[in-house]
């Protein structure tokens, strides 16, 4: 009954637009306690590699007999269900959970509620995985990402494309979801900004099997290069389909063809030869220690969203300790992190965006090879 009066005036709440928490769920400053939670919000039950490289992070800190006697917790949720439960789950996790900070490892769309919720209550929310650049715009300083964003990714790829290698003919690919058609729309608005030819576009679902039809139109399309805004199982049957037809195509793809529906070690070989957005090299000699604790503890190698959870995980615990136990601090010590992961260096501008220059790698012989700028 508890519960469900909780959920009744959070969905209260957001459809009315006015916040308010009863004071039995008031954030505590009470830290009397062995433990320190931290958060972790994951889009659906077998969103596990999030949870694997968070766990690696606050064992190792653990290991360290925790901070001034107070151990780390993991309190993961998922954000399966009808929408809104994003923002149940965030409630609960602050207000039930007791949590310092939370991390996200899930879509855009669900990132703006934990966006909304975190930023009323005055809590840290690191995202490790969204990459909407209009989570930033809000100008929330309780908001963080340890990613790069589709502007930023878009930054990177058009460089590379019309500046390095002076191609102009150019198509992009997007599956429905809210996370691919932003990135896809964002690329189109970044090239039109650089004053760069417009690219031609392509739609398709997710959850189709056959994709002929699409790679056939590419091969009628006039262009020499093509860019995949999309899911990891999809993307890698397109670009099969185009080297089976032996189209003369260079391939480009997003961060998220790093996503967590196909095992690492296969999506290296099947992106043989396409270049890829990341911000680190995790899958070389940098994160070879990571990796090496990854497969032993769950018997195969991480992949990016666990790279990432990792990196987010790391960032705030250090953040935590640096404050003191102070929440008020803790905003203050997240803006000032300053943090060498394996997914590069992790700073942050004003507004919650990671810093420094989005990579590019080439996947070239079963290994990623830093595409030079």
């Amino acid at each position: 009954m508890r519960l469900l009066k909780l959920r009744l005036k959070v969905c209260l709440i957001f459809a009315t637009g006015i916040f308010f928490i009863p004071d039995m769920f008031a954030l505590s400053t009470n830290i009397d306690t062995d433990t320190l939670n931290i958060g972790l919000l994951i889009s659906d039950p077998g969103s596990v590699s999030a949870i694997y490289g968070a766990e690696i992070a606050l064992k190792n800190e653990n290991l360290k007999e925790g901070h001034e006697g107070r151990y780390f917790k993991l309190v993961v949720r998922s954000m399966e269900g009808v929408w809104g439960t994003g923002s149940i789950e965030t409630v609960n996790l602050l207000y039930k959970q007791k949590v310092w900070a939370i991390l996200g490892s899930h879509d855009g769309r669900n990132a703006h509620l934990v966006e909304q919720v975190t930023a009323k209550e005055h809590n840290i929310f690191l995202s490790a995985w969204a990459t909407d650049p209009t989570l930033s715009q809000a100008f929330v300083p309780w908001y963080f990402s340890c990613v790069p964003n589709d502007r930023q990714q878009a930054a990177a790829l058009i460089k590379e494309i019309y500046s390095n290698r002076k191609l102009e003919k150019l198509a992009v690919l997007a599956d429905n979801s809210y996370d691919s058609k932003l990135a896809l729309s964002t690329f189109v608005k970044e090239t039109n900004l650089a004053g760069k030819p417009s690219p031609v576009q392509f739609f398709y679902n997710n959850s189709d099997e056959n994709f002929s039809n699409l790679v056939d139109k590419l091969n009628n399309a006039d262009i020499n290069c093509v860019i995949l805004f999309g899911k990891p199982v999809a993307s890698i049957k397109i670009i099969q389909l185009i080297h089976q037809k032996k189209m003369n195509l260079l391939i480009f793809g997003s961060l998220s063809l790093f996503g967590e529906d196909v095992p690492p070690e296969q999506e290296i070989s099947a992106y043989e030869n396409v270049i890829l957005v990341t911000s680190g090299l995790w899958l070389k000699s940098e994160g070879s220690a990571f990796r090496r604790e990854y497969q032993s503890a769950y018997g195969k190698m991480p992949g990016a969203v666990a790279a990432y959870a990792y990196d987010g995980m790391n960032v705030i615990i250090n953040a935590i300790k640096n404050a003191g136990f102070n929440r008020d601090m803790l905003q203050k010590s997240m803006a000032k992190t300053h943090y060498e992961g394996i997914t590069g260096n992790i700073q942050f501008d004003d507004k919650g965006n990671r810093l420094g220059n989005t990579a590019l790698i080439q996947i070239k012989n079963g290994n990623p090879v830093t595409v030079g700028r």
